[in-house]
């Protein structure tokens, strides 16, 4: 008999089978090999974690041994830890200064490896949350252009106390305008509203995990 994550994990893709364009990334933070090595043989291959060392840990022999699985950093960006970011990372979600652009586009001409990136927006302005302001997004985006990094999409993180999808649709609306066609936006309590607003790539954790 499998285990129950397995049976919120298929759940979720049959829901997301209805909505073939979006991607899903289990978030697999304070959870074991084990498990993660199960949700390899159902098939799944974007896995999202927010700590470099315990990714690290976790994922460099599992890598390995698996080519075809991708790794997304959905934490916050340390500029000291941004080497050990580049050479375990396929996908960055939380790009969020010309700072850490400027070392980014240094570590992919140091390995010779090109990572997908989405800027991470504060639109809410929570000061506990990373992410460069509405403003200033322009100035970014022009930025890691002028530099190479490959800016595919934006990112969002809903206030916990928001009800609304306003935050998602104005993502919507800045990623049309910037011709940025990827939307990494919804989690386990609101991926729904954020799939309405036309996001591309979901990071679930709690809803597959947590109910085990």
């Amino acid at each position: 008999m499998k285990p129950n994550f397995i049976y919120n994990f298929k759940k979720i893709k049959n829901y997301l089978n209805i909505n073939s364009k979006v991607n899903l990334i289990v978030v697999t933070k304070n959870q074991g090999v084990e498990k993660i090595n199960d949700l390899i043989n159902e098939g799944h291959r974007d896995f999202g974690e927010n700590k470099v060392q315990e990714a690290k840990s976790k994922w460099t022999n599992i890598l390995k041994t698996n080519p075809n699985v991708r790794l997304h950093f959905i934490g916050k960006l340390q500029s000291n830890k941004i080497r050990k970011i580049g050479e375990l990372f396929e996908f960055i979600h939380s790009l969020d200064s010309i700072k850490n652009a400027e070392l980014l586009a240094k570590e992919e001409l140091r390995t010779s490896k090109k990572l997908k990136y989405f800027i991470q927006v504060n639109l809410a302005r929570e000061i506990q949350k990373s992410g460069i302001e509405e403003e200033n997004l322009s100035e970014l985006v022009i930025f890691c252009k002028k530099i190479n990094l490959n800016v595919i999409g934006l990112m969002f993180i809903q206030p916990i106390t928001a009800g609304s999808s306003l935050f998602f649709k104005r993502l919507k609306i800045l990623s049309n305008y910037y011709s940025l066609n990827e939307l990494s936006m919804g989690m386990s309590n609101d991926y729904e509203d954020a799939i309405s607003c036309g996001s591309t790539w979901i990071r679930i954790g709690s809803s597959i995990f947590n109910k085990d």
